[in-house]
C-alpha cells in the first residue's frame, strides 16, 4: 500500500508537468482527489492491510494527499495570476514589458514651447476657460457687430458669459494685474462653435503671448517667432507674413508656416495651398493697452495667438486634427 501511494504521488507530479490550462487543471485535480479519484479508491484497500500497520499507512496517505492540494493550490494560484506555470518556469525566456504612459503629444509640443520662451525671459501663465464677454471680446477691442461674437463661432453660455474662443482673453487681464513692462505667454484650451474637418475642430488649444515695454517694433515679433519656430522644429523653416486685421492689433499679420506634411506641395491640411495658417499676430492696439492700464504713450507691444494643436500637426506630420482629441490609444501610442 505504501508503494501504492507514493506511485500514485509521483504520477501525479510528472502530469501536473504538462498542465497551462485551469480547466485541465480542475480535471486533474478531480482525478486524484475527487471523491472517486484514485487516492479515495486506493485507500478503500486499507481494510485488507494488517491492523498493526494501518496507522502508518494512514498518515502516510495524510501526507500524499497534503502535497497533491499543494501542487494543485500552487498551480492553481499560478495560472489565475499570470496564465501560466511557475512550476516549470523558465529563466532564459524574456521577460513581459509593462508598458508606460506618456504625455499627449500636445502637453510634449507645449512643454518645448514653454521651454523656449523661459528662455527668452517669458513667464508662462493660466487663465479661466469659462470667460465674461468683456474680457473675451470687448476688452480686446472687438465691437458687437464683428462676426467673431456669432454664435456660429462662439459657444455663449448664460450671463453674457462666453467659452473662450481664444487664449486672448487674458491679454487685459493680466495687463491689470502686472502693469508694464510685462512678457507672459498663456497656453491652453480655446473652443469654436463651428463645423469639424481635417484642419479644424470645435476644441484646440492655443497659446497667446504678450510683450509690452518701451521702444517695441515689428522687428522684436518676427525674431521672437523666428527663435520659437527654430527651437520646436530643430531646423529652420519657411514663414511668412502677410496683411491680416485683428482688433486687438494694429497693424496685424498672418503668419503663416510651409506646410510640413506635405512639404507646400498641397493636402487637405493646407488646403491644397502648401501654407498653413499658424499664428495672427501684431503691435497690440492702444485701445487694449488702455483697458489694461497702460499707457500707450509711453509703451509698446506685439501680441500673438499661436495654433498650438495646428504646430503639433506640423511637428508629427498629422494630417487630421481629430485624431488628436479622438482619445484613439493606437494613434496616441506613437508619440
Amino acid at each position: 500500500m505504501e508503494a501504492k501511494l507514493k506511485k500514485l504521488l509521483s504520477q501525479a507530479k510528472e502530469e501536473v508537468k504538462e498542465i497551462k490550462d485551469s480547466q485541465l487543471l480542475s480535471d486533474l485535480k478531480n482525478k486524484y482527489l475527487g471523491r472517486k479519484g484514485d487516492l479515495a479508491v486506493l485507500l478503500k484497500d486499507i481494510k485488507n492491510v494488517a491492523t498493526e500497520e494501518r496507522p502508518v499507512i494512514g498518515q502516510i496517505a495524510n501526507e500524499v494527499k497534503k502535497e497533491l492540494t499543494h501542487i494543485f493550490d500552487k498551480l492553481e494560484h499560478s495560472i489565475n495570476n499570470d496564465g501560466s506555470s511557475d512550476l516549470d518556469f523558465d529563466p532564459t525566456m524574456p521577460g513581459l514589458r509593462r508598458e508606460l504612459g506618456h504625455l499627449h503629444p500636445n502637453t510634449q509640443v507645449q512643454a518645448e514651447i514653454e521651454k523656449a520662451f523661459a528662455q527668452m525671459g517669458f513667464t508662462v501663465f493660466d487663465g479661466p476657460e469659462l470667460e465674461s464677454e468683456y474680457y473675451n471680446f470687448t476688452a480686446l477691442n472687438i465691437p458687437e457687430d464683428h462676426p467673431a461674437r456669432d454664435t456660429q463661432d462662439t459657444f455663449w453660455l448664460e450671463d453674457n458669459n462666453v467659452l473662450r474662443t481664444h487664449t486672448s482673453n487674458l491679454q487685459v487681464r493680466m495687463l491689470e494685474k502686472y502693469g508694464a513692462p510685462f512678457r507672459g505667454i498663456f497656453p491652453g484650451r480655446a473652443f469654436r462653435n463651428e463645423s469639424t474637418d481635417a484642419s479644424h475642430d470645435h476644441t484646440f488649444y492655443q497659446l497667446e503671448g504678450l510683450l509690452v515695454d518701451k521702444n517695441i517694433n515689428i522687428g522684436h515679433l518676427i525674431a521672437v517667432m523666428k527663435s520659437l519656430l527654430s527651437a520646436v522644429f530643430q531646423a529652420e523653416v519657411t514663414v511668412r507674413l502677410r496683411p491680416g486685421f485683428f482688433p486687438f492689433v494694429e497693424p496685424g499679420f498672418e503668419m503663416d508656416i510651409k506646410c510640413l506634411v506635405c512639404d507646400g506641395l498641397g493636402c487637405p491640411v493646407c488646403k491644397q495651398s502648401g501654407w498653413v495658417e499658424l499664428m495672427p499676430c501684431g503691435m497690440v492696439h492702444p485701445k487694449v493697452l488702455e483697458n489694461g492700464g497702460v499707457n500707450p504713450q509711453e509703451y509698446s507691444g506685439f501680441a500673438f495667438g499661436l495654433g498650438l494643436t495646428r504646430l503639433v500637426m506640423m511637428k508629427y506630420k498629422i494630417n487630421d486634427i481629430r485624431l488628436l482629441q479622438s482619445g484613439d490609444l493606437r494613434f496616441l501610442r506613437q508619440f
